[in-house]
């Protein structure tokens, strides 16, 4: 049974990952991460302390002070560009050491807080990885940390199978140990450069390259 677990995981980031290089090679155009001006935002993300609902209850950013912390913004139900992006950090992750993987965390933030219970965002987000951390709260909570961090998102046209779907950006905002917003990821960046961005705010501590 584990070994068929492994394997399907397996074949989903195989998938995933193969889908971000298509749309790297076919579709993505680079853009100043702040520019958002379809979703009504159009300004440079700030960063900033905050508290969120994860399944084991509130979360600070504070509190991570001391680690390197990913923060991403996206939904449970997302067909690709979600999926495509965490698969893309695990893969990351996975290429760092236990004593080093232990200095960092990465924060996923719902933007689908009616339909994304910490429940449900405990069982998606650990189906990455265990660093991943999903995050919810109130539409009003939710849309003051996406302004901080340069985040945009609407709820889009009903779908039949997904019920609705929202647009969203789908960058990486990198925080320093001492609580900086430093560094913003483009979407489908590859795992060597998400590794890189790590390695360079990571305390001094080992770290491993990725193929």
């Amino acid at each position: 049974m584990r070994l068929r677990l492994k394997r399907g995981r397996l074949a989903f980031l195989v998938a995933a990952l193969a889908g971000a290089l298509l749309w790297v090679l076919l579709v993505w155009e680079p853009q100043p991460p702040w520019e958002h001006a379809a979703l009504g935002l159009a300004r440079p993300p700030a960063g900033g302390d905050f508290v969120l609902q994860s399944w084991r209850g509130p979360e600070r950013l504070a509190e991570l002070r001391g680690k390197v912390v990913l923060i991403y913004f996206g939904y449970t139900w997302c067909p690709d560009v979600c999926p495509t992006n965490l698969a893309i950090i695990s893969k990351a992750l996975e290429a760092l050491p236990a004593e080093a993987l232990e200095r960092v965390q990465v924060l996923f933030v719902s933007v689908d807080p009616e339909r994304d219970s910490t429940a449900r965002l405990r069982e998606y987000a650990g189906y990455f990885h265990p660093r991943i951390l999903g995050l919810t709260g109130s539409p009003e909570e939710i849309g003051r940390v996406a302004d901080q961090y340069g985040a945009a998102y609407r709820r889009a046209e009903p779908d039949q199978t997904l019920g609705y779907l929202v647009d969203h950006s789908a960058f990486t905002y990198l925080v320093a140990p001492d609580g900086r917003l430093v560094e913003t990821l483009e979407h489908a960046t590859p795992p060597p450069r998400i590794l890189e961005a790590i390695r360079r705010w990571l305390p001094a501590g080992p770290a491993a390259e990725v193929e």
